[in-house]
């Protein structure tokens, strides 16, 4: 994974969609019981970057635009602007005011912000924008959710099955292993296993995997520690998920000797280096030619391709007009 990551290649995204309800039902229970579930959800990724393209402020992990139906009797539905954000910015709120306002203004619908905070800084708890100027005030209030506060409910979530929860809990031990890497190890085989003992799915076992492997990143050692690990995890139950995948980079062609294993490092380094960036390249195309998010079965398939197969897709990713259309080529 590239060390500055971009928006498109936050887990957030792909994991907002899977998991839209049980997003809502942990994190803003509020507002649960007011949306009619019954109803499909249509997120508006494309509109979204229409509405606010020209009004990129600060950096985040993720944004969604979702219309859903709400539950009062009436045939009206309402936009669900969610802003997931991954450090502190001085105009949060103002971005949030500023994104409701242009949906509101393009949709002519109501418009209900949702903000998930991800920093580390529990003091930093932006909920409203405020401008006054010669007697003339603007006021916008939005929801807000912190998970730094679920620490304190860490055993509820460890109870919980519902899919957010594992979401909160990476994150939760992504921030407080920051300087102990081995601990951080642990934990995300923890975290992992805890896939397979809540009786996931494969599919959802892979997504929520996703999500663990991008906030718990480990340098090259303990990640190859911790695929053994889960290999051998996956063995023992007679589920290989995610060793089936081949994700993470697992190295290939290893050669024993120390000399050896210099060169090749170097070697690897600059050709993973040419191999990510031909993969931001084509997935930004993608992102921007297709509807939708990205698939993450997609992202698995690319992050095994070499930078000429790479390469060669960004003249296929021109022509294609569905994601299934592009899924056939990279088979091909």
């Amino acid at each position: 994974m590239s060390k500055a990551r971009t928006d498109f290649d936050s887990p957030w995204k792909d994991t907002l969609e899977w998991y839209f309800e049980p997003f809502i039902r942990l994190c803003f229970p509020q507002i649960h019981p007011a949306i009619d579930w019954s109803r499909s959800c249509q997120f508006l990724d494309k509109e979204l970057q229409k509405v606010v393209r020209d009004a990129q402020i600060g950096r985040r992990f993720a944004d969604k635009l979702v219309q859903v139906w709400l539950v009062n009797g009436q045939e009206t539905w309402i936009l669900i602007h969610v802003e997931v954000q991954g450090k502190r910015e001085t105009n949060f709120a103002q971005r949030m005011y500023t994104y409701n306002h242009r949906i509101g203004d393009r949709y002519n619908h109501s418009v209900l912000s949702l903000a998930v905070l991800c920093d580390g800084n529990s003091r930093w708890r932006p909920t409203k924008f405020k401008s006054t100027i010669l007697g003339c005030k603007v006021e916008f209030q939005f929801l807000m959710v912190k998970l730094l506060d679920y620490k304190e409910r860490w055993e509820e979530l460890e109870q919980d099955d519902n899919p957010f929860a594992t979401v909160i809990m990476a994150h939760l031990k992504s921030l407080e292993t920051r300087g102990n890497q081995q601990q951080r190890q642990a934990w995300k085989m923890a975290l992992t296993r805890r896939l397979y003992e809540q009786g996931y799915q494969r599919q959802d076992v892979l997504n929520l995997f996703h999500v663990i492997d991008w906030v718990m990143k480990l340098p090259k050692g303990l990640e190859k520690a911790f695929i053994q690990e889960i290999s051998e995890y996956e063995q023992e139950l007679n589920m290989p998920y995610i060793t089936n995948v081949e994700r993470i980079g697992i190295e290939r062609g290893r050669k024993e000797g120390r000399q050896e294993g210099r060169q090749e490092g170097r070697q690897e380094g600059r050709q993973e280096g040419r191999q990510e960036e031909a993969q931001r390249l084509l997935l930004r195309l993608l992102e921007r030619r297709l509807p939708s998010s990205v698939p993450s079965e997609v992202q698995y398939r690319l992050q095994r391709l070499s930078v000429e197969q790479l390469e060669d897709l960004i003249d296929v990713a021109m022509t294609v007009d569905s994601w299934e259309q592009f899924k056939l080529r990279i088979e091909s």
